[in-house]
């Protein structure tokens, strides 16, 4: 009788398996939708709020711009405009890093025609300033070009930064002899000149990783 029992057990589980089920814990036959439709579950990713992310970004870049913009018209106002590239050279990526931090994403600055290596563009990001570049073109206003995107597990957004008249004491067409020596010294290989009002300097970026 045992053996009986056994025998028609055996067949069942056969057949289960055949059918494409599983037992789960409690013995019981999972039925193979029932299997896809766990699995799924487990696999499904986070739901992305994409407009949070994009505001959080948003904040995180005004606070960086705001606070280049303050450091360098103090250097301006004190009558120090060679000493003015120090804010550029070392106070903003130390202020990038502090931002970074406080808000929790990867902020910085690229462009096209860096001064700086460490603002060199990566592909994607090369992508988005040609693209900003033609949209200016085309006649959009330059303080409006943005961009937004989730690829696979990372947000990227960028934000145009047009050249303003401040800028244009170290980064137009009529640059004085002391800044120029002073460009020489610190970025041999520098791009950045010729710039006029309105043009656009680069952009901000901001990065984060996102759960997989």
């Amino acid at each position: 009788m045992q053996q009986r029992f056994l025998m028609i057990g055996l067949a069942v589980v056969a057949l289960a398996c055949i059918a494409g089920g599983k037992q789960d814990q409690a013995g019981a036959i999972i039925p193979k939708a029932e299997q896809a439709h766990r699995i799924e579950s487990v696999r499904a990713p986070s739901p992305v709020d994409e407009a949070a992310l994009v505001e959080k970004a948003k904040a995180a870049v005004r606070t960086l711009g705001s606070a280049l913009k303050a450091a360098l018209e103090a250097a301006l106002r004190a009558g120090r405009q060679v000493d003015a590239l120090s804010v550029c050279q070392l106070e903003a990526p130390a202020i990038a890093s502090q931002v970074s931090a406080q808000s929790g994403m990867q902020v910085s600055r690229v462009s096209l025609k860096y001064r700086n290596i460490n603002n060199a563009p990566t592909e994607w990001q090369s992508q988005v300033l040609n693209d900003f570049e033609n949209r200016k073109i085309a006649g959009e206003n330059p303080a409006n070009l943005s961009y937004a995107k989730v690829v696979g597990n990372e947000f990227r957004f960028m934000k145009a930064i047009p050249i303003e008249g401040v800028c244009l004491g170290c980064h137009g067409d009529a640059i004085g002899p002391a800044i120029k020596s002073k460009l020489s010294e610190l970025y041999p290989q520098d791009l950045a000149t010729g710039y006029r009002e309105g043009d656009l300097r680069g952009a901000f970026v901001v990065v984060q990783k996102l759960a997989p």
